[in-house]
């Protein structure tokens, strides 16, 4: 995990219910996501009921941190002021062996060097003492 740097100035997500227990596991150097207890789904983004049968049993469960790069897309224009530095980059969804998407980055790659299902495994940056974020870096297959 990197060190937190006092310069982190872009947005941070808020740390409030579900949300906040995703990010307190991915400070413990974790991905975790919540799965379903009785059908055994995986779910992300985080909430109460089960999407695929309803229940309302479910537990947070360890991510192998494996995946592949599902899309991108090329950000060459900063939207926000905090990310001007970083242009271009690329806004990957990476698709984890358990199914899961998440949005995040991979942080050794190029946006022109990235390839539909480049395996990755996560690595997480620390971006303040309270919030790491769950990153991504190339494995070779």
């Amino acid at each position: 995990m990197s060190d937190p740097s006092s310069d982190y100035a872009k947005p941070l997500p808020e740390l409030d219910g579900h949300t906040e227990d995703f990010y307190t596991f991915c400070g413990l150097g974790e991905l975790r996501f919540q799965r379903c207890d009785d059908c055994g789904a995986w779910r992300h983004v985080p909430r109460e009921l089960c999407p695929e049968c309803g229940s309302w049993s479910w537990q947070w469960a360890r991510s192998s941190g494996r995946g592949s790069v599902f899309t991108w897309t090329v950000v060459t224009r900063a939207l926000h002021p905090a990310f001007a530095e970083s242009v271009p980059y690329a806004p990957t969804v990476i698709e984890l062996e358990e199914g899961v998407r998440l949005l995040s980055e991979v942080v050794d790659c190029t946006p022109d060097a990235l390839e539909i299902g480049m395996p990755v495994e996560v690595v997480f940056e620390r971006a303040t003492p309270e919030v790491a974020l769950p990153k991504f870096r190339r494995v070779s297959a």
